[in-house]
């Protein structure tokens, strides 16, 4: 069954990518999973500067458009629930542009030596980011990292952000 829903989900990200970057959204993760008699089909969108509940509406509405489309079979007979969701924090930056739209945010990093660093994202490029660690930078090449997570900040005065 994991195997049909592995093919299922990568025919839906397949079908729904053009239609989101044209809104200016990366696909970030499509997940299809069993409900009952139904599927829970979960997808999860980005974007430069961050979604607000409209981008998600307009998603959610791109996606569906897809998925209805009367010559489309990409999510075969069964019924299905839709879920457009944002990224969100707890999703590991593994990407270059997942560290772009967060610079500003403090980063926990786990080194594949096993080592680990917290600081705040300053910038990134295409091939490392930089942190700054309790006041001195500190420059990371992604191909050091094993796992990076924003964190979350409850008490951040604006001052600092």
């Amino acid at each position: 069954m994991s195997n049909r829903q592995d093919t299922t989900r990568d025919r839906v990200e397949a079908a729904i990518t053009a239609p989101l970057a044209e809104l200016g959204m990366d696909v970030e993760a499509v997940e299809v999973s069993p409900a009952g008699k139904r599927r829970l089909l979960r997808v999860a969108v980005d974007k430069d500067g961050g979604l607000t509940l409209d981008d998600v509406a307009d998603a959610t509405r791109a996606v569906s458009a897809v998925l209805d489309a009367e010559d489309s079979d990409v999510m075969g007979e069964q019924a299905y629930t839709l879920e457009v969701t944002s990224r969100g924090v707890d999703r590991p930056l593994s990407l270059p542009r997942h560290w772009r739209r967060n610079a500003g945010r403090l980063v926990k990093v786990t080194l594949v030596d096993g080592t680990s660093v917290t600081g705040r994202l300053t910038g990134s490029d295409d091939e490392r980011a930089e942190l700054e660690v309790s006041g001195s930078a500190r420059s990371v090449a992604y191909d050091e990292v094993a796992k990076a997570l924003v964190q979350i900040e409850f008490n951040r005065s604006e001052e600092e952000a």
